[in-house]
């Protein structure tokens, strides 16, 4: 369009810019929840002038020497005004201190590179030593495959991070799952919380469904990636609309606070 109005791309409705943006990226028609960039999301979440970034200037190298990474990377970088997938810092919400971690499917569709990896790493590690409530929000399409084996070894390392976490007793971990939380971030932190969060319609799993279908032969439920499905199923507890997920926010870590 012509950039005063967009277009739904759920409901094929005519948006006003300025309320779409207002709204954080939700459809005012359909309540079609899209992608919201990392800071925006710090802006959503966090007490207004709380948040302050932990870990900037991390970078990501090229260990494989993988042609036309450097490339990607530094486009990513001019295109989101981040320095990796994830945006990381403590805050506070509704006055209570916490750490955070938001992921950006705009750098490279949120893939868990060894920058991501070290990020939610330290963020759990100063979690754990300042006994702060940990809230992370995922957008991924899973691991990074420039980094191979530097990106799968992220999982194990975000999983004992959060071990040592809950060993300690230091807080409560709310995990936030957005459109699409897919692969290792599903498979390692994401999923590993005490309280599970998601947002209406946001697709999480594994592995994509044409995968699935291929490799088991089988035909797979209708929307069994929702997070809807998954609430039916016991993956998530509850879903939350994405304006309402401040104030939900700050109910549960008032009910999990110790």
């Amino acid at each position: 369009m012509d950039g005063v109005f967009t277009k739904c791309e759920a409901c094929n409705e005519p948006v006003y810019a300025k309320d779409f943006e207002a709204r954080y990226n939700v459809c005012p028609n359909c309540e079609h929840h899209y992608p919201l960039a990392a800071p925006e999301r710090v802006r959503l979440l966090a007490d207004s002038g709380s948040f302050e970034e932990w870990d900037g200037g991390m970078v990501a190298g090229n260990p494989l020497g993988f042609e036309g990474y450097e490339e990607r990377l530094e486009k990513a970088r001019r295109r989101s005004g981040l320095e990796d997938a994830v945006l990381s810092g403590g805050a506070a919400i509704g006055g209570r201190p916490v750490a955070l971690a938001v992921m950006d499917f705009r750098f490279v569709g949120g893939s868990m590179g060894s920058v991501v990896g070290e990020r939610v790493a330290r963020t759990i590690e100063r979690a754990t030593e300042r006994r702060l409530p940990l809230i992370i929000v995922s957008a991924s399409g899973g691991a990074r495959m420039f980094e191979g084996i530097y990106s799968l070894m992220q999982m194990a390392k975000t999983s004992v991070a959060l071990a040592r976490y809950r060993r300690a007793g230091a807080g409560a971990y709310v995990s936030v799952l957005t459109d699409p939380t897919f692969g290792g971030v599903t498979a390692s932190f994401a999923t590993a919380a005490d309280v599970i969060i998601a947002e209406p319609g946001a697709r999480i799993g594994f592995a994509g469904a044409r995968v699935i279908e291929q490799t088991t032969r089988e035909k797979l439920p209708e929307g069994f990636q929702t997070a809807e499905f998954q609430r039916e199923h016991g993956n998530v507890d509850r879903i939350v609309h994405r304006l309402s997920l401040r104030s939900d926010l700050e109910r549960v870590l008032g009910y999990l606070a110790w």
